[in-house]
Parts: structure tokens; C-alpha cells; sequence
């Protein structure tokens, strides 16, 4: 028995084949999570509640197919079912660090201690008493191999359609914008400097039109993880498991998820080879790409307002500086653009655990999973807090018409009629002013102000092709 135990709290002991631990009396967890709890410290990181719930699914649907093939006692099963239904509250006795070593042992055997103290509980029995075994009984014909993976793509399918919702719902926001703004013009600009004309709302279109590629890959990418490794135990091979239980494993994993998964093909691949994460998460990037362009282009255009940009009229959703007066800051553009980043960075940690994967099996599932969910979420607060603040954008309307007539940019369709060289030389001639270069244009040209101006309607500017 270890020492240091507390005197005002009450333990009970339980033995391993490595030697006896005390547990706390009210634990639902036992030796083996204590064991993981002293050898891997805190992050202050949590499993996704996705992924428990998935967890705890699968552990329902074996119990389930267990008692269904006679290979566990039904009320032992019954016990354990019911057990797996309070995920919920069960959830907060997962106490393993996500990032754990041992692909994920640490954590399989944390819910299968905590599933076995409440299913013994149910029969009667008291914590520590495992009238449920944890091996025996909750993991029969499992393994953390099998079970850890497909817990992580259920739980991925699940919040793959919740963050598709709120992208979609994101770009419907910017979509209403564009019609709103859409007889707004404005300059555009390339490599931040004055370009030729545009409508505002043809911006937030090309930000609509982004999103909308996100939407369709995020949703084809779902038919590339719902292949699941279960029933292939250690290393695919379905060592331990009766042939009936890893032919129907999935189709009932299935009915009690009602997640649409499949069991793949070589249950072996599917064990060693997590190269779907790195897919998914690519397109998570891919996301959180257009997001920080979406972002840092609504900071760029309220930049000012009165001594930059200045044409979206940003809200005033927080105070801004605690010294100067007035202030307000694009915190929610700045708030979305620090999430993109830390995809991108897991996206660079996931690209390394998927490649280093070793022979039968990738020791690296704990993080690989636990970063593509946490990257999920992150996109997902990301598009909500976008959607919120987007829907309460306004224009400075005179501001962008403003810096359209000072913009020396509309003269571009002059060089269909005088050429690129002479249009370049009135403007450098004009030191830059519009006005001024047109009048410069025309004289050279020998004709007057208003025919040139005939030949120029910034009107026509921002539809396709040469008018």
C-alpha cells in the first residue's frame, strides 16, 4: 500500500498483478487510473464530451452483443447498459490526461473501471467490490486499440455536422450582407494598395463563396472516417474475439450510436493507419484558412476609422483600450484569428503522430484525436462569434465613395482606348489626382474633359469583361 494517505479521507484498497493502491472510497475509477493519474500530470486538458459519449456507446453496444451471443450473463450486461447511459454524469470520473502515453490504455481502462463501480453498484455491490470486472466483463472481445480509434471517429462524424451547421450558417450572415451592401462601391486593393473598383458586396460575396467550398469538403470528407476498426481488437487480427461478435459489432454499435459508421474493410489498415485524421484535419485547416482571411480582412477595412481604411463601420462590442477614450477594437476578428492559428498548429502536430505510427499499431491516437476535436471546436466557436459580430457590420457609406473618386485605379479602362503608357504618364504628370490626371489625359489626347469621361463610368466597372 502506497503511504501519504490522507487521514480525512476515507480509501479503499485495490490490488494489480503489480502490487495494491489505495483509491479514494467514492471513486468510481480504479487502480489502474490512479496509476495513470501519478505517471501522466495534468495539462488541464478534457476529453471531448463527443468522444466519452462514443466511448461509452461502444462499451453499451459490447455488452449488448456480449449478452446477445451468450457470452455474458444478461443481468451483468443489463448493469453494464444501463451504466453506459450516465455517461453524463459518469463523464467527470474520466480523469486521464488526454495527453497520456500508451495509445490510449490509460483512458480505456479509466472508463472501464468507472463503467464496472457503477454497474456494480446496480447490482447491489460497492465500489471496489467489481461484481462487474472491468476486463472480464466491460471489455470482453475489446481492445484500446479498437475501441479508442472508432470512439474518435464517432465523435468526429458527430461534430463534423455540427460545425458544417454553423459554417452554414455563418455564410448565410455574410450572404445577407452582400445583398445589402451589394450598390456599395468602394476600391479594391492589391498588396494593400489602391486597386481598381469594386462593390462591397461583391467582398463579402468572395468570403461566402470561400465558405461554401468549406461546406462541401467538410461534408464529403465524413464518407472518409466512418470506416471503424472495431472488432479487429489488438492489431486487426481479431485475436480473442468469436468471429460472430466482430461480423455484428458494428451493425449493433450502429443501432445504439445512430452514427452512420461502417466496419472497414481490412481491420488491420484500420488499426495502424490514421491517415483519415490527417485528411479530416487538412480540411479543418483548410477552414480555419479562410476564416483568418475573412477575419483579418474585416479588421483591415474598419482599420482606423478615421486615419486608416475606415469603410466598415466595425461594432462597438467591448471597450476598447483602458487609457485611450473611445476606443474600439476588431477583439472578434482578433479572437477568431488566434483560433486559426492553433489549428494550424495542430494540424503540423497531427501531420507528424499520423506519419509516426510504428508496425501494427499508432501509439499516437490520444493526441491525434483529441487535437482534431479540439480543432473542431475551436472552428466551431469560431464561426459563431463571426456570425454574431458580422450580423452588426455596417458601412461607412461616404467614406467608401471617398476613396473611389480619389483612387487613380478607375482610369484603368482608359488603356483599352490611349494605351497603358500615356494613362501611366497623365497620372504621374498629375502627381497622383484623378481629377486632375483626367483633365492632363485629355488635353494630351486633344479632345475634351467630357468625352473622356464618356469613355470612363466607374458604373461599369465592377461587372465582367470591357464595356
Amino acid at each position: 500500500m502506497d503511504g501519504g494517505v490522507q487521514s480525512n479521507v476515507s480509501y479503499r484498497i485495490e490490488e494489480d498483478y503489480l502490487g495494491s493502491k489505495a483509491i479514494p472510497s467514492d471513486a468510481y475509477y480504479g487502480i489502474s487510473t490512479a496509476r495513470a493519474l501519478e505517471l501522466f500530470p495534468s495539462t488541464g486538458e478534457r476529453f471531448d464530451d463527443h468522444f466519452l459519449w462514443a466511448y461509452f456507446m461502444i462499451k453499451k453496444a459490447c455488452a449488448l452483443l456480449n449478452a446477445e451471443l451468450g457470452m455474458l450473463d444478461e443481468s451483468i450486461s443489463q448493469a453494464i447498459q444501463k451504466a453506459c447511459d450516465e455517461w453524463e454524469i459518469l463523464k467527470t470520473h474520466v480523469v486521464v490526461d488526454p495527453l497520456c502515453g500508451g495509445a490510449g490504455t490509460s483512458v480505456n481502462l479509466n472508463i472501464n473501471e468507472v463503467i464496472a463501480n457503477r454497474a456494480t453498484e446496480i447490482l447491489g455491490g460497492k465500489k471496489g467490490e467489481y461484481i462487474v470486472d472491468p476486463y472480464n466483463h466491460v471489455n470482453l472481445h475489446q481492445s484500446t486499440n479498437d475501441t479508442f480509434v472508432t470512439a474518435g471517429k464517432m465523435a468526429v462524424i458527430v461534430t463534423l455536422r455540427a460545425l458544417v451547421g454553423n459554417v452554414i450558417i455563418l455564410q448565410n450572415t455574410i450572404q445577407d450582407k452582400e445583398k445589402e451592401f451589394y450598390t456599395i462601391r468602394t476600391v479594391g486593393r492589391t498588396q494593400l494598395m489602391d486597386a481598381v473598383p469594386i462593390m462591397m458586396g461583391q467582398q463579402f460575396g468572395a468570403w461566402a463563396d470561400a465558405l461554401t467550398r468549406d461546406r462541401w469538403r467538410l461534408n464529403k470528407v465524413e464518407e472518409r472516417i466512418r470506416n471503424v476498426n472495431i472488432g479487429g481488437t489488438a492489431i486487426g487480427t481479431g485475436i480473442g474475439a468469436p468471429k460472430e461478435y466482430i461480423l455484428k459489432i458494428v451493425e449493433v454499435l450502429r443501432s445504439v450510436s445512430n452514427v452512420k459508421i461502417a466496419k472497414a474493410e481490412n481491420l488491420i489498415d484500420a488499426t495502424q493507419n490514421l491517415d483519415t485524421f490527417a485528411e479530416v484535419h487538412g480540411l479543418l485547416k483548410s477552414l480555419a484558412v479562410n476564416l483568418y482571411k475573412i477575419a483579418n480582412d474585416i479588421r483591415l477595412l474598419g482599420s482606423g476609422p478615421n486615419t486608416a481604411i475606415g469603410e466598415l463601420k466595425l461594432p462597438a462590442v467591448q471597450v476598447g483600450s483602458s487609457i485611450m477614450p473611445g476606443k474600439v477594437n476588431p477583439i472578434v476578428p482578433e479572437y477568431v484569428m488566434q483560433l486559426a492559428l492553433t489549428v494550424f498548429g495542430h494540424d503540423e502536430i497531427i501531420s507528424h503522430a499520423c506519419a509516426q505510427g510504428n508496425l501494427q499499431l499508432n501509439q499516437f491516437a490520444p493526441i491525434i484525436v483529441h487535437y482534431t476535436l479540439k480543432s473542431m471546436k475551436s472552428l466551431q466557436n469560431s464561426c459563431k462569434a463571426l456570425k454574431e459580430y458580422v450580423a452588426k457590420i455596417d458601412l461607412q457609406k461616404g467614406r467608401c465613395e471617398e476613396h473611389l473618386q480619389s483612387s487613380a485605379s478607375n482610369l484603368t479602362p482608359l488603356i483599352n482606348y490611349f494605351g497603358y503608357e500615356k494613362v501611366s504618364q497623365a497620372i504621374k504628370d498629375a502627381n497622383w489626382d484623378i481629377q486632375k490626371a483626367i483633365t492632363v489625359l485629355a488635353q494630351s489626347e486633344g479632345i475634351s474633359v467630357q468625352e473622356l469621361l464618356n469613355k470612363l463610368d466607374i458604373n461599369k466597372m465592377t461587372g465582367l469583361g470591357f464595356v
